[in-house]
């Protein structure tokens, strides 16, 4: 199916989300999307999928202009849209999330939910899923409720799919087995439309690559253009896709992790006996594929895991038996790796996020009252130190691109005076320009003589940033290098190989 928009504009206020844009997408065709988060990406593909009505322009499936008053005149036009927010009731089964808006009945008006199983069963075997229909969805691990997702669309006749910001919320391996399979959906005859921020994938899988700033095409590329010339196009400027950065000069140890162990809420020891320093003045990164530890070692450290043994010490002081706010009053600052679930509340402004771990005292809050003048002027001056592009202070967290939104984060951590920075997953998500801004803040945190852990499964970001790696696998480190090493070398760290292992192994080869 060709798809076509035409002068598609839409406002929200003032502000021109839109600006007269024009796609055309063929049959049978991967056309990536690709721009800045709050370009206006997602909106564009809302109003295509009758979420949004725009102001002005046409929507053309095959010639054919369409009026879409809501998601279903969409659908059943035969427009299928994978959001980056799954929009699944995780107490239902894969066949229930699939049937559901459309659901069909057997006679006396009961649910023919074996209808629903399989046609789960055979979509997963066209294109290879393996997606179980009985399965809870909220027991599924991210990827594989993404495919539940594109099952949901296939199911409805689906001929033209739009992918938004598909990859945010995956595991390198799970983008990987994504791009796998949106070739099959093309081979298939698919049309797609691939919104993304993500240079590498974009080349690898896109047949044409329209870029928007600002609410406008500003130009369309081919596949095979560099990451430099993708990325100046995205921003308007050039930019640096490395983070430019001087040696460290660490200090002394400052953060100890002595044998600590953590216990999730089934009984599972998620980290094992993991022990480690991260020196003033230094990045320590902390690699290894996503649900090996590192988000359950991260939380421990800010206090935020009940079951702990084992000791964290900062500065001669231990963080272990203190509470989340004793651990921030302490001076360790936080970025979260979900910012919408853990570091914002979406309903709040941007001046309310601003102040939230700092509400019960100086300088916000003097004689019980806020001071609400000392807000708005701190608030306006982060929201230009930091680039946060807003209405205003008074504007919803929620309404914020995904990059606006890290930056509220990382505005409102290092306005702390901090003693330790602990990143995780802190580019999630986010465009080169975001990226590049929060790579350059987390390198001026260190250089500033703060010990800094950054958690990431971006291997990219993590041979970036560090000083050192650490790299996770099963709950324990296995191995602390230098930043100097070998991908290879890093990447069979990540599959449980010791350092020592891994030099015998080399050793017997040669």
């Amino acid at each position: 199916m060709k798809l076509e928009l035409r002068g598609i504009t839409k406002r929200f206020g003032s502000l021109v989300a839109n600006d007269h844009i024009d796609l055309v997408v063929n049959p049978g065709e991967i056309h990536a999307l690709l721009g800045e988060n709050g370009a206006g990406k997602s909106t564009l593909m809302n109003v295509l999928y009758g979420l949004y009505q725009a102001e002005d322009g046409e929507i053309l499936l095959d010639d054919e202009v369409q009026h879409f008053a809501g998601p279903g005149d969409a659908m059943n036009a035969g427009i299928g849209m994978v959001h980056q927010h799954f929009m699944l009731i995780p107490v239902f089964s894969v066949a229930e999330n699939v049937m559901l808006g459309h659901e069909q009945t057997r006679f006396g008006g009961t649910l023919d939910l074996a209808a629903a199983r399989r046609q789960v069963r055979e979509i997963s075997a066209r294109f290879g899923f393996h997606v179980d229909p009985d399965a809870l969805v909220g027991d599924l691990p991210v990827g594989v409720q993404q495919r539940v997702e594109i099952i949901k669309a296939l199911s409805r006749d689906a001929r033209v799919l739009v992918f938004d910001e598909p990859t945010a919320v995956l595991t390198p391996q799970e983008t990987d087995e994504l791009m796998v399979i949106m070739r099959q959906l093309k081979a298939a005859g698919t049309s797609i439309v691939f919104i993304t921020h993500k240079l590498r994938e974009v080349r690898e899988v896109a047949d044409r690559i329209t870029v928007i700033r600002l609410g406008r095409v500003v130009g369309e590329a081919s596949p095979t253009a560099t990451n430099t010339e993708l990325a100046s196009l995205m921003v308007g400027r050039a930019v640096e896709l490395t983070v430019t950065k001087d040696a460290a000069t660490p200090g002394a140890p400052a953060l100890v992790v002595d044998k600590l162990s953590v216990i999730d809420v089934d009984g599972q020891i998620v980290v094992n006996n993991v022990s480690f320093d991260v020196k003033a003045g230094e990045i320590l990164a902390i690699a290894g594929v996503q649900g090996n530890g590192q988000t359950e070692l991260a939380e421990a450290i800010l206090g935020l895991q009940a079951k702990v043994t084992g000791e964290i010490v900062l500065d001669g002081v231990s963080l272990r038996d203190k509470s989340v706010r004793g651990v921030l009053n302490a001076g360790v600052g936080y970025i979260p790796e979900d910012r919408q679930q853990d570091g914002l509340i979406a309903e709040f402004t941007i001046a309310e996020n601003l102040m939230l771990d700092r509400a019960d005292g100086a300088p916000f809050v003097a004689r019980g009252s806020l001071r609400l003048a000392y807000l708005a002027d701190f608030a306006a001056a982060k929201l230009r130190e930091f680039d946060i592009r807003a209405q205003g202070i008074a504007t919803h967290v929620g309404r914020l691109s995904g990059g606006n939104q890290q930056k509220v984060v990382l505005a409102r951590e290092l306005s702390r005076t901090l003693r330790l920075f602990v990143a995780a997953q802190p580019t999630r998500g986010l465009d080169v320009g975001s990226i590049e801004f929060v790579h350059t803040r987390i390198v001026e945190t260190r250089d500033a003589g703060v010990p800094v852990i950054v958690v990431s499964t971006e291997l990219d970001e993590v041979v970036a940033l560090a000083d050192r790696i650490a790299v996770m696998y099963r709950g324990g480190i296995v191995g602390i290098v230098p930043a100097d090493t070998d991908r290879d070398i890093l990447g069979l760290m990540m599959a449980g190989d010791t350092p020592d292992s891994i030099a015998k192994q080399k050793g017997a080869a040669a």
